[in-house]
Formats: C-alpha cells, sequence, structure tokens
C-alpha cells in the first residue's frame, strides 16, 4: 500500500516543461519575466493614474468627496483584502490560469470603468479590477519563483521590483498626458491593449506550476483573511479623515482585529491551512517581515509627504512634481535592470544588502528633510539615495520573505509580501500624516484645520510665510520618524536574517534534512 509524502517530503512544483531540471530553470525565462512583468505594471499603474482625473471626475460625473474616496479606495481594498486569497487560489489551481484570469478580470474591468456614466458603474468597476489586480500581483512573483534557478532569482526579482518604481513614477505622468489629449475615460481603456497582449504571451510562453499535493480549499479562512484585511486597510485609510477615535474608525479596526484573530485561530487549528502559522517561526521569514514592513511604512508615509512638499510648499504642479520625483524610480531601474544591484548583493551577503540599503534610504529621507528648503537638489540627492537604497534592499526582502517558504506555497508568499506592502504603505501615510498634521496644528491655530485652509485664512504674506514654514516644520518632523523607522527596520532585518543564515549554514552542515528543500543554500553573513 503506497501512502502520500508528508510536508517535508512533497516533490517541487510541477512546471510544464519537465525536461528542464529545476537548478537550470525555465529555457524562455527572461522572456517569460519580461511578460509577467508586463501583467504586474498594468496593476501598478492603476494605483495611482487615478488620482490626476479627480478633478475630471468631479466636474463631468458630478462626483461628491466621498464617492472620489471610493473610486480610489475600492480598488485598493478589494485588493489589499484578496491577496492571501489570490495566492492560495494560485497554488492551488495553478499560477498560470490565475495569471490569465487576473488579466482577464482587469481587462474587464477596466473596459467598464472607461464606459462608466454614474459614479457607481466606476466604483463598481474599481472593484472588479481590484479582483483582477490581486490575482495578478501574486502570481507575477510566484511565478518568477518557479522558473528561476535559486542563483538568478535575486536578480529576477530585481527587475520586478524595478518595475514597481516604474509604475509608481510613470502613472501621474502618463495619467497626465491622457488626460491632456482624450477624456477621462482613456485612462483606463489604455490597460485593454496591454491586458490583451499580456494574457496572448502568458497563454503561448508562461509555463504551468501549482502544489502537486493539490490541498483542500480553506474556504472559510479566505473569507476571513478578506473581511479582515479589508476592514483593517479601511480603519488606516480612514483614520485621517474621521479621526482616530472616532466611532467609525475604532469599531473598523476592533472588528479588523477580532475577525483577524479568528482568522490565526482556525489557521491554527486546520490540516490545510491557507496560511501557515509556523511560517513565522522561521527567524528568516520573521526577519524579512520585520524589515519589509518597517521599510514600506517609512517610505510609502515619507513619499505621500514629499509630493505635498513640493505642490504646497515649493509650488510646483502635478506633473512637475512627478517629474521631480522620477530620479527615484529611475535609479532603481537603472541599478536592477543592469544587474549591478544583485552583483553587489551576492559580493555583500544578505544581511550586510539589507541594513546597507536601508540605510542608504533613511539618510535620503533625512536629506529630504533638512535640505529641501534649500532647494531642489536636497530633494535629488535624497531622492537618489532612495532609489539606490531601494535597488539594493527591496529584491533581497523580497527574496527572503519567498525563499523561507515552500515552494508549493510560493503564491501564498507573493500574497504576504502585497499585504505587507499594502498595510505598511497605508500606515505609513496615516501616521505620518498624523505626525505632520499635529506638528502644523501646534504652530498654526487649530481651527485653520489644513494648509490650504490657513492659507486661505491668511491675510497678508508675512502669515502665508508663517503659514507656509509651519507645513514645512511637520514635514521635516515626519520625513525624520519615517527615516527612523526605516533604519530601524533595516537593522533589526539585517540582525534576524544573519541569526537565520548561521542557524541554516550549521543545519546543512549538519544535513538536517528540513534544509533540503525550503532553507536551500544558507545565505552569506
Amino acid at each position: 500500500m503506497t501512502t502520500s509524502p508528508s510536508p517535508q517530503e512533497q516533490t517541487p512544483d510541477r512546471v510544464a516543461d519537465d525536461r528542464v531540471p529545476r537548478t537550470q530553470g525555465h529555457p524562455r525565462r527572461w522572456l517569460i519575466l519580461g511578460v509577467i512583468c508586463l501583467a504586474q505594471l498594468t496593476v501598478l499603474l492603476d494605483n495611482t493614474v487615478l488620482n490626476v482625473a479627480i478633478p475630471s471626475l468631479t466636474r463631468e460625473m458630478d462626483a461628491s468627496t466621498a464617492d472620489i474616496q471610493w473610486m480610489i479606495n475600492a480598488y485598493s481594498l478589494v485588493q489589499s483584502g484578496l491577496l492571501l486569497s489570490a495566492g492560495n487560489a494560485a497554488d492551488r489551481y495553478g499560477r498560470k490560469k490565475m495569471l490569465a484570469t487576473g488579466l482577464v478580470l482587469f481587462g474587464a474591468g477596466s473596459l467598464v470603468a472607461g464606459l462608466a456614466d454614474s459614479s457607481g458603474q466606476l466604483i463598481a468597476a474599481r472593484a472588479g479590477m481590484g479582483i483582477g489586480g490581486a490575482l495578478l500581483l501574486t502570481t507575477t512573483l510566484a511565478v518568477a519563483m518557479q522558473i528561476f534557478p535559486p542563483e538568478e532569482q535575486t536578480r529576477a526579482i530585481g527587475i520586478w521590483s524595478a518595475v514597481n518604481a516604474l509604475g509608481f513614477a510613470t502613472g501621474p505622468l502618463l495619467g497626465g498626458f491622457m488626460l491632456n489629449h482624450f477624456w477621462w475615460g482613456a485612462i483606463f481603456l489604455i490597460n485593454l491593449p496591454i491586458a490583451a497582449l499580456g494574457l496572448v504571451a502568458v497563454v503561448a510562453l508562461v509555463p504551468e506550476s501549482k502544489n502537486p499535493e493539490g490541498e483542500r480549499p480553506d474556504l472559510l479562512g479566505a473569507l476571513l483573511s478578506t473581511v479582515g484585511m479589508a476592514a483593517l486597510v479601511y480603519a488606516i485609510i480612514s483614520g485621517p479623515e474621521h479621526g482616530w477615535t472616532s466611532a467609525r474608525v475604532l469599531m473598523t479596526a476592533l472588528s479588523a482585529v477580532a475577525v483577524l484573530g479568528v482568522f490565526a485561530y482556525w489557521e491554527s487549528r486546520i490540516p490545510y491551512p491557507m496560511l501557515d502559522l509556523n511560517f513565522f517561526g522561521n527567524r528568516r521569514f520573521t526577519g524579512a517581515v520585520a524589515g519589509a514592513t518597517l521599510i514600506t511604512f517609512g517610505m510609502g508615509g515619507a513619499l505621500f509627504l514629499l509630493t505635498q512638499h513640493l505642490q504646497f510648499v515649493l509650488g510646483y504642479g502635478p506633473l512637475e512634481a512627478g517629474l521631480r520625483t522620477a530620479p527615484l524610480a529611475l535609479a532603481v531601474v537603472a541599478l536592477n535592470f543592469t544587474g549591478l544591484a544583485a552583483r553587489a548583493t551576492a559580493s555583500m551577503g544578505v544581511p550586510v544588502s539589507i541594513a546597507l540599503g536601508m540605510t542608504l534610504m533613511s539618510g535620503g529621507l533625512v536629506s529630504i528633510a533638512t535640505l529641501t528648503a534649500h532647494g531642489y537638489p536636497g530633494t535629488l540627492l535624497g531622492l537618489v539615495l532612495i532609489g539606490v537604497g531601494t535597488a539594493i534592499a527591496n529584491p533581497v526582502m523580497a527574496h527572503a520573505i519567498m525563499s523561507s517558504i515552500p515552494q508549493e506555497k510560493a503564491g501564498v508568499g507573493a500574497g504576504i509580501n502585497g499585504t505587507l506592502a499594502e498595510f505598511g504603505n497605508g500606515l505609513g501615510v496615516a501616521v505620518l500624516g498624523a505626525v505632520l498634521g499635529a506638528r502644523f496644528a501646534a504652530l498654526i491655530p487649530v481651527e485653520a484645520g489644513s494648509l490650504p485652509a490657513a492659507l486661505a485664512a491668511a491675510d497678508s504674506a508675512s502669515e502665508r510665510g508663517r503659514v507656509t514654514e509651519a507645513f514645512s516644520s511637520g514635514l521635516e518632523t515626519s520625513q525624520l520618524v519615517g527615516a527612523s523607522a526605516v533604519l530601524l527596520g533595516g537593522l533589526l532585518a539585517a540582525a534576524l536574517l544573519h541569526r537565520a543564515g548561521r542557524a541554516d549554514a550549521g543545519a546543512k552542515a549538519g544535513q538536517d534534512p528540513a534544509c533540503a528543500g525550503p532553507c536551500g543554500d544558507p545565505d552569506r553573513t
């Protein structure tokens, strides 16, 4: 009588071309990486492209402030809530299938959004795009981990990360260009040819891979994680507007904590959990998770504040401000596409790379906080430092998360990585925005409420100068808090990953069978 293999003995994921050994990677892996990066880019552009269309939507749809908020938040809420479930579905049913499904859903949502003639239709379309976005964000990274051999994975993830930075930088620029030449719906319809091209390429090129054990679906876990994460992100988004102590925010946050607590309990009790809580007992995984959360906290909030500084304090328009933040993305793209960051990481080792990268990023934020008042050169220096640090640290951090869990759970690993990015970004914007607000309110009359309101209430040039100075002071304080979070994240992650690397090396020396699969070769310490 035969028995099923234990979790420790499970074979690697099935790949369509079984003639290619895993150690060599897929023969068309770089072409496939280009395909999945194209799919990734469509999602990332849509995270920021809508922001520049807000005035047009307000005017042409007679949209209220609440409508505008839901047009933006429906996408991010659905996407962040479904990331873990989407990753689990990709592992179970096939990552190629889910990648293709994500492109279809994203394209269909874009079509409905582009042709919408009411706020309700646009909000519903954005929610549908969020479902497709969740599938794309998780499957692209999971597929990259499957088709590349271990020694090339860091460089592949570096290119994947560079596409993230490119999407962040070009979203507002593309949106501004489209609105200058077409009507607002064009910012959604432009997704259609990209999604169609991506779908054809996925079907033709991407190999199928999935969990060979075909675990039973964890439907209750998927529901609990979706509801809990969506509620948590909504509480973070709503905090700055409605007040952190308001009934709406407190009840939503408490509900999120309660639902996520039930989710954790459920996952610890069932034989086939969607999220194996034993992952958190792995010091490599824990270190990468801690660092990723703090890095996105500091970066997301600090860059959000920088755009305000460029527009409100230095007086640049939205397009000009977007162009002046582009050096950050250009530095990331240059270092990751050329492979320079990957080669530097290989020579330094994982812990040192993370510590160095996040120290550079922290230094960049300090430069922006302290030198921006003296003109754009201080901001430029900060952006370049942040870009170089991001190019070094981000791919290593993502690879540390993905390589800390079994290959058959790659989709869930990508879901965890995406969830951390969403959570850290949202929390960073909320917390650093609150620091800015508190500092601003301490320096000017509280009743002024916001910078535009305070400037409108100022009746002299000296009064307007005092208001702008107060806002700049708040920005400086917030940026320094973000810099501290990034530096702390780097040191913490580096220390935990150094200890994990030593433990892995010791386990391999002792021929510990647990390190034969997921652990792989230990990182240099």
